[in-house]
């Protein structure tokens, strides 16, 4: 299976290649541009560098939100644009789990952070379950399978350190997100538990994590038409709160 997976769902924006499972290309950016400015040249880069035939794509993956509400339009958009002029379904890919699949294999709970502004995060808690994979090869390959513990959700930060210094057990915590810098500060006043931080190497959005998500859901069937696709907010924008703050 080939999969092309677009993230535009935070400051990073990247594209990515899977097929099988080998990652043939990936380009990431976290610079001072807009999306609308480096997603199709980025996209168009990759194309070319591994002389890719659109028409090959089985599958286009999108981070599918939460995050920068604009972000999240630009990538559906380009995602749908290209499903619809290509006739291939669409998967979206929820953005915290896809943050989560970067520290895969790890022993310990994983919480992204990502800034929601209004003193929130976007979130969730997560775990990595070993699995034996499918008998054939010798010795049997162990591998991991991502377990939402808590689904992604928006909250403030003290409310999931809450949650999290009241899991049971001693795990510790792995915490990576853009979110990370800015309550830094707070989490060591509010964490109970041993806690650490992921590396710059897989502490953001990654294309990659999006199209190995979006390679499971796809082998189960939850695929979507390009025109169905809607970004998932969890939070109204801010013009919808201040429609509603006016009464309108």
């Amino acid at each position: 299976m080939k999969i092309l997976a677009i993230d535009s769902s935070g400051l990073v924006a990247g594209v990515a290649v899977l097929q099988d499972d080998v990652l043939v290309a990936e380009y990431t950016t976290n610079y001072k541009k807009t999306h609308s400015q480096t997603l199709l040249p980025m996209l168009d880069e990759v194309k070319r560098m591994i002389e890719l035939d659109l028409s090959t794509v089985d599958v286009i993956a999108v981070a599918a939100g939460p995050g920068s509400f604009t972000g999240l339009r630009i990538g559906s958009a380009t995602a749908k644009g290209l499903g619809l002029a290509l006739d291939k379904p669409l998967v979206g890919v929820p953005t915290v789990d896809a943050l989560a699949m970067n520290l895969y294999g790890t022993d310990g709970l994983v919480c992204p952070l990502m800034d929601a502004r209004r003193s929130q995060v976007y979130t969730g808690i997560y775990t990595f379950e070993p699995v034996s994979a499918q008998a054939g090869g010798s010795p049997l390959e162990e591998c991991f399978r991502l377990n939402v513990r808590k689904p992604q959700c928006a909250l403030p930060i003290e409310a999931i350190a809450e949650e999290l210094n009241a899991v049971p057990g001693k795990q510790r915590v792995i915490f990576l997100g853009d979110g990370v810098p800015v309550f830094a500060g707070r989490l060591a006043k509010l964490m109970e538990r041993p806690y650490s931080f992921a590396p710059a190497t897989c502490n953001r959005q990654r294309a990659a994590s999006v199209a190995l998500l979006a390679r499971e859901y796809a082998a189960m069937g939850k695929t979507e038409p390009a025109g169905d696709h809607v970004p998932e907010y969890l939070r109204p924008s801010q013009a919808e709160r201040e429609r509603e703050e006016k009464g309108c």
